[in-house]
Order: structure tokens, then C-alpha cells, then sequence
């Protein structure tokens, strides 16, 4: 069934864009808690980035089979599906007695974004009560961008000033789950279900625009890195170098950097040249990874939320002017596969650069294992923001 009326078309756009806020909340809700399993579970900080690796190492595979589910079962009981599959990973969480747990829920709830992305932002598009203000887009970033931002901060507040710290937190987003499961079912078929074989989509990229997809790709995996930096081993550091064990302050200062990336997006809306923008924002993201580093030997809880202004302005401005210039280059019979490659390499490129900052730290303090990740990821960004300036100089 197809939506007719606006009202109807409006209401259910607004369950998809809060569902998947919801969820992609949920799939963060772990942050500010790590540091606690860490200790009852006796695990090292190795250990930690490689339980927060599993995500994205299964999520980009789910991304190429449950997109092309989305088309062919339709939006509806794929977003269905994928809330209730997230609801099964904060299960899970609530109930984990020991490390293995972590490692499933984990697993489980990277192939529940993936069943939910790719089908969330196409119910969007095909939703969008005012196309040509092209608010799918916006509200796309907002789900994903805010949600994580928003789920390490409700966790963190739980946690700190409320019972039952690794349990309650889950409970309550939970509940959020089965929520949106209903809601799913609720609402008519976004568009229309094509039905037939279902094949995956392989990630591969037209020769005449593999230079650009470089540029653009190394960009959305460098400030995604970040991203996933700040969710996974800066509560660690920050609970270091402030000397704290307060939850709430912890979520917060991971909050800080996507909410600053919320903020960038909605003010970046419209620009014209997608290649400055890509490189003011990396510019950025090496100047707050700078700060970052230099959180450390100030022991400031100022500088330390400065670097998560900028990393997260950073990682705004480089997400969307990449993922906007990718899609007007990408021939639009080949946008699917170019797509693919480019999540493809963004997640490998997050579970690489969390993994070897975690096996730095068998050897090193985390202040150094920290350090190490700035000055390389810096590096990488300065050098892929002149890579961009020069391209708009051809």
C-alpha cells in the first residue's frame, strides 16, 4: 500500500526519522559504561576497541544485503525487523555476565543498523512530505549524527544518578525498541515493494570517478574514525586525565562532538562547494584531534570539550559535503555500488583505526596510545584537505 494523504505521508515520515533517532541512540547507550565492564569483567582497553570494532565490522556487510532486502520485501518489515533485532542486542546488554556478551550484543546490534539504515533513508526519501526542501536528507543526518550523540548521554545520567546502572539504561531504550517495532507495522509502505530475486549489490566504482570516490572516501572514513574514537576510548581518557568517575560527565563529553556535528550540518546546508567544505572540515578535525591531545598534560575539562566542538564541526562538514559531492558524481545506475564501497570503506576504516589504538595501549599509557591516534589521523587530514583544496584549483 502506497501513502495518498500528505497528513498520513508526514505522520509516518515522523515515525521512521524518530524510530531510527531511537535506535541508532540505543546503539550507543554502551558508551559511557565501558569503563565499568572493563573493571568487573577484567578485560584490557584492547580488548575494549575490539568489542566496539564488532560493530562495524558487521554492519557493513549487513548495509549490502539488507538494502537491497528493503526493495524487495519493502521498507516497512525491514525497519520493522531491524528495530526488533536491536531490542535483542540491549537484551543482551542488560543481561551480560561476562565479556562474551559484549562481544554478541555488539554484533547483534551492528546487524540491526544495517537492516535499518539503508531501508530508514529510503522510507525517508520516498516519505518526504516537501521534496524539494529535500528534508530527507537533513533528517537522515540528524537520526544518525543526533541519536548517537544523544544515547551516550541518556546512559550516562541513568547510570550516574539512577539504580541498577548497567541494566537501566537498556531497559529504558528497550522499551524505545519495542515502540518502534509496532510503530513500523503501523504505518502503510513507504513506496513501492518491486519484489523478485534478491541480489547484492558489489562495491565497485565507475573508472572516471575513482580519484574523486578516493578523496571522498578517505575523508568519510578519517572524521568517522573520529567519531567512533570519541564513543569508544575517550571516555577512558577522559576519566584519566579529569580524574573522574562521574557516568553522566563522561556520556556528555561524547555527546559534545555529534552534537557539535548536528549543529555543523544544519548550518552547512546548502553550500555550493562540497570540495571546501570537505577540507574546512578536516582542517577542523586536525586542529580539535590537536586539542585532544593537549587535553591530556592541562588536565582541562575545557580543552578537552574545545577538541569535541571542533572534531565534531569537523566530522559534520567532511560527512556531508563527501557524501553530498559522491552523490552527484556517481552515475545514477551505479549509485547503489558506489554507495556500498563507500560505507564499505568508511567501517573498515573506523575498526581499523579503534583496534590499532587499542593494541597501542598493551604497550603504552592511554595518554600515548591517544597521542599516537592524533598525530596520525591529523596528518591524514591536513593532507587529504590540501588534496581537496587542490582539486578545486584544476
Amino acid at each position: 500500500m502506497t501513502v495518498a494523504s500528505g497528513r498520513l505521508r508526514a505522520g509516518a515520515f515522523g515515525v521512521v526519522a524518530a524510530s531510527w533517532f531511537a535506535m541508532m541512540a540505543a546503539s550507543n547507550v554502551a558508551t559511557p559504561l565501558y569503563a565499568i565492564y572493563e573493571r568487573e569483567f577484567g578485560f584490557s582497553k584492547a580488548v575494549l576497541t575490539l568489542v566496539f570494532a564488532t560493530y562495524a565490522l558487521v554492519l557493513a556487510p549487513s548495509l549490502l544485503v539488507f538494502g537491497q532486502l528493503s526493495d524487495r520485501l519493502g521498507r516497512r518489515r525491514v525497519m520493522a525487523t531491524g528495530f526488533a533485532t536491536a531490542t535483542v542486542g540491549l537484551v543482551l546488554f542488560a543481561g551480560a555476565s561476562s565479556l562474551v556478551w559484549l562481544f554478541a550484543a555488539r554484533a547483534v546490534q551492528g546487524l540491526a543498523i544495517g537492516m535499518i539504515s539503508g531501508a530508514a533513508a529510503a522510507a525517508l526519501f520516498e516519505l518526504d512530505p516537501a521534496p524539494q526542501e529535500d528534508r530527507a536528507a537533513l533528517f537522515s543526518a540528524l537520526a544518525q549524527a543526533g541519536g548517537s550523540a544523544s544515547g551516550p548521554l541518556i546512559a550516562g545520567m541513568l547510570a550516574e544518578w539512577a539504580p541498577a546502572r548497567l541494566v537501566l539504561p537498556f531497559v529504558v531504550f528497550i522499551g524505545l525498541g519495542v515502540a518502534a517495532t509496532v510503530a513500523a507495522l503501523a504505518i502503510p509502505e513507504p513506496g513501492r515493494v518491486r519484489g523478485g530475486r534478491l541480489t547484492i549489490v558489489r562495491p565497485s566504482v565507475p573508472a572516471e570517478i575513482r580519484v574523486l570516490f578516493a578523496r571522498v572516501s578517505l575523508t568519510g572514513a578519517l572524521v568517522w574514525a573520529v567519531a567512533a574514537f570519541f564513543l569508544s576510548v575517550v571516555p577512558s581518557y577522559a576519566a584519566e586525565l579529569l580524574d573522574t568517575s562521574n557516568l553522566a560527565l563522561l556520556g556528555a563529553i561524547s555527546a559534545v562532538m555529534l552534537a557539535a556535528s548536528c549543529v555543523a550540518q544544519i548550518a552547512a546546508r546548502g553550500g555550493s562547494s562540497y570540495a571546501r567544505m570537505q577540507a574546512g572540515g578536516l582542517v577542523l578535525l586536525a586542529l580539535g584531534l590537536l586539542a585532544l591531545a593537549l587535553a591530556f598534560p592541562t588536565r582541562s575539562l575545557l580543552v578537552l570539550l574545545f577538541a569535541g566542538l571542533l572534531c565534531g564541526a569537523g566530522h559534520g562538514l567532511g560527512f556531508l559535503g563527501g557524501q553530498a559531492q559522491l552523490s552527484l558524481a556517481a552515475p545514477p545506475d551505479e549509485r547503489g555500488a558506489v554507495n556500498a564501497a563507500f560505507y564499505t570503506l568508511i567501517y573498515l576504516g573506523v575498526a581499523t583505526a579503534v583496534v590499532s589504538t587499542g593494541l597501542l595501549t598493551l604497550h603504552f599509557a592511554l595518554s600515548t596510545a591517544v597521542t599516537a591516534f592524533t598525530i596520525v589521523v591529523g596528518t591524514f587530514a591536513t593532507v587529504t584537505a590540501v588534496w581537496h583544496m587542490r582539486s578545486t584549483a584544476r
